[in-house]
């Protein structure tokens, strides 16, 4: 009997139960070194993970403690001390330079469930500060995102800086009854008897005008109750006017910086190096935002604002998209990485390096044409958030290379880089931290879920030595083989102005089974466009092969990973170079591979939606299942409606101007690059899986191409998930998306 993919729902539900238990790392820190009385050192590790809660369905946080010892050249002994425990409310945290302190910032569920904020400070024994930020009232809630937020140490240890919201002033009707209406806030805070309450008169600008002052004048604002404040996009929707605040610890006093200029958001911010003055990012915001979340292509620069005077200063070119700022131990050099402004979201970065003493700006590493084996690929990612050497001149960063993700060291003097992981095993690395050159990473396969593991960085030149010890290791899921394939366009399929391009492809494929046995192929093309799959632990993918279902996971011309070239191919080409990637991929597969091509289905999201829903249309024979996760249907009606108007156009081809609308001949290009052109011709049974609170991909196009499949009588079912965004992240979102994914496909490939 040949085993076909099980049909029991129970099955299915067992299995995602076990592999979504699987724990991924989140962060690291090393404590400051200890020497016993043999002169021995060591230090703590402590390291914080991310585990799907399918009953109480959410993400928990929980800490694992290591003991690392070393004698400043290698690791001698590493293992773990004590069992884990969950991590609660924390929403950011951070260790003072020295190790003596530590630095929370805690949600915490108040009266009525109003969620408060608190910002604490812990020695090696005892909370030592607790300040309730939500009743000092100086600003809004503080940031915990990646793209502002931040919580930095002053190198005196004595002030805090962190991103928060501007206070906004309260908003009024018209006709709202004085001597009625009291407020919450009124009762918890009452005014004195003879202070008259005082009305503001309203404002004409929705921007910063209207908040002048931070709304510390106490006035109440009319007919401003329903004014729009512009955010930032997609995971961002509560971000609108970021300010940088600084709490001074022994005084227990907060203070909102003045003299950033209006026309800029600031986030990524750190102390210099004296602590007489704050660095960084600050985003241009005029004439309108634009989405944030994954677009590093953001006129952006780095700053520096004097806590003394109040002046600001440009540290950077000014039209540019500068993101990810480090400061060097030695307090003399920041390293940042650097796109032009515009164009692809996602690219390869420049790697800068300006050095505050002499005030001179250099380039570390350019962007890189195209990926060599065995020369640096370039930078696709942030950098850690501490990726310093002790010698204040090397830095270490991971980085796509094709298909799998390395660790490299780079000299910011010479520009030399060397790989970490080129003698390791294939698949993803990530730096976790690296601190007095103990660097700290995680490694995964698409077959085993993420191990921890250290090693000592080798003193300069000598850094291809290094030996990498497992702290926590990962048993491998049985029964998935896996590989990665490189393919190359034939001659008419080749971008005239960049030739000689070639892309890659993972296989997944369960290991066990009669040779006769031929397995349902499942294509998975990934979003962005310009982003990549790396051969690194990924759910769906392993749960599938697990299944019974090979999955093959295509990085087209467009990927990251394979250098700049390859991603400026494709804006110009969508929804035909990267559409033919795939198809060309899928039939050589389908030629050489046991697989049976009469089921062969997609799974796609947001571009890789897009990509599912042409090859559906431009290539109906090939596939007869199709399950799409917020997928661009229709760029043409997208374009008014998304956080991204500038993705619509830069990806057709066309040039984006804020203040330019697309002309009739602009609005058919993008209309005639998208799959809704290809629906006539559609005929496999298609599930859409859509997150009703999407700002990047909105809803609507889900919406439209499920009636034009409706319309034309193919079978089609839509699953619509409140209080979900773009990735349908939320743990019931997730799990409920897979077992319909995995029911659909079985259902339709007759498993």
């Amino acid at each position: 009997r040949v085993p076909q993919v099980p049909l029991i729902t129970e099955e299915m539900v067992e299995l995602y139960r076990e592999l979504s238990g699987q724990p991924g790392l989140s962060t690291a820190s090393l404590g400051p070194d200890v020497t016993t009385q043999y002169g021995g050192k060591y230090c703590s590790l402590s390291t914080d993970w991310l585990q799907r809660d399918l009953a109480r369905a959410e993400n928990i946080r929980f800490c694992r403690q290591y003991l690392i010892f070393h004698d400043g050249a290698s690791i001698v002994y590493s293992g773990p001390a004590g069992t884990c425990s969950e991590i609660k409310g924390e929403l950011l945290s951070q260790e003072s330079p020295s190790g003596a302190l530590k630095a929370v910032l805690r949600k915490v569920s108040g009266k009525e469930k109003k969620e408060k904020q608190f910002l604490e400070v812990w020695d090696q024994n005892r909370k030592v500060k607790s300040i309730d930020l939500t009743v000092l009232d100086k600003h809004g809630s503080v940031y915990d995102d990646d793209e502002f937020g931040c919580l930095a140490w002053s190198h005196s240890e004595t002030h805090l800086l962190y991103v928060a919201e501007k206070k906004r002033p309260k908003a009024e009707s018209f006709f709202q009854r004085k001597e009625l209406g009291v407020s919450d806030e009124d009762m918890e805070q009452p005014k004195k008897e003879d202070e008259p309450l005082k009305v503001g008169s309203p404002h004409s600008d929705a921007d910063h005008d209207e908040w002048e002052g931070n709304g510390t004048d106490g006035a109440v604002r009319q007919g401003e109750q329903f004014v729009y404040h512009e955010d930032w996009g997609e995971t961002l929707s509560t971000r609108s006017v970021p300010v940088l605040c600084v709490l001074d610890i022994e005084g227990s006093s907060i203070s909102v910086l003045e003299g950033i200029p209006d026309h800029l958001s600031p986030g990524q911010a750190f102390w210099c190096p004296d602590d007489t003055g704050v660095v960084f990012v600050g985003w241009w915001h005029e004439p309108f935002r634009l989405g944030l979340r994954h677009c590093t292509n953001r006129r952006s620069a780095l700053f520096y604002v004097d806590l003394t005077g109040g002046s600001c200063e440009l540290l950077s070119e000014d039209t540019k998209a500068v993101w990810s700022p480090r400061l060097s131990p030695d307090h003399c050099r920041i390293v940042y990485l650097e796109n032009d402004a515009m164009g692809p979201h996602q690219q390869c970065s420049r790697l800068r390096m300006y050095n505050w003493y002499t005030e001179e700006t250099s380039t570390v590493l350019e962007v890189v044409p195209r990926q060599v084996w065995g020369a640096f690929p370039g930078v696709y990612s942030a950098l850690p958030g501490l990726c310093w050497a002790a010698d204040s001149r090397r830095i270490v960063l991971d980085t796509p290379q094709r298909s799998q993700q390395d660790v490299f060291v780079v000299d910011t003097v010479t520009g030399a880089t060397t790989s970490l992981t080129a003698d390791a095993p294939q698949g993803c690395w990530s730096v976790l931290t690296i601190d007095r050159n103990i660097l700290v990473a995680s490694f995964s396969t698409p077959s085993c879920p993420p191990a921890l593991k250290v090693a000592m960085l080798p003193e300069a030149g000598q850094e291809a030595q290094v030996r990498w010890v497992c702290l926590q290791d990962a048993s491998p899921v049985p029964n998935i083989s896996w590989g990665i394939r490189t393919l190359q366009p034939p001659p008419e399929q080749e971008n005239p102005q960049y030739a000689g391009l070639d892309f890659d492809a993972i296989l997944l494929r369960p290991s066990e089974g009669p040779a006769a046995q031929k397995p349902p192929l499942v294509v998975m093309p990934h979003g962005g466009p310009h982003s990549v799959f790396t051969a690194g632990w990924m759910l769906y993918p392993a749960a599938l092969c697990r299944l019974g279902f090979a999955v093959l996971l295509v990085n087209y011309r467009g990927s990251l990973g394979f250098g700049q070239d390859s991603v400026a191919s494709l804006p110009g080409n969508v929804g035909m170079q990267d559409v033919r990637d795939v198809q060309l991929c899928v039939e050589r597969v389908l030629q050489e591979e046991q697989l049976d091509a009469s089921r062969v289905a997609l799974v796609g999201g947001s571009h890789g939606g897009f990509l599912a829903c042409h090859l559906l249309g431009q290539f109906p024979n090939t596939y007869h299942a199709c399950v799409v996760r917020n997928p661009v249907v229709n760029i043409a009606s997208m374009v008014a409606t998304t956080d991204i108007p500038d993705w619509c156009l830069t990806e057709t081809g066309l040039p984006y101007a804020p203040d330019a609308l697309p002309d009739p001949a602009q609005w058919t290009e993008m209309l005639h690059k998208s799959p809704m052109r290809y629906v006539d011709q559609v005929r496999a049974p298609v599930l859409l899986l859509l997150g009703e609170d999407d700002r990047r991909v909105p809803p609507k196009q889900g919406l439209e191409y499920y009636r034009a499949l409706k319309a034309r009588g193919v079978p089609t079912r839509l699953l619509w998930y409140p209080g979900n965004s773009h990735a349908l992240a939320g743990i019931e979102a997730e799990a409920d998306g897979f077992m319909n994914t995995a029911l659909w496909l079985s259902k339709h490939l007759r498993c």
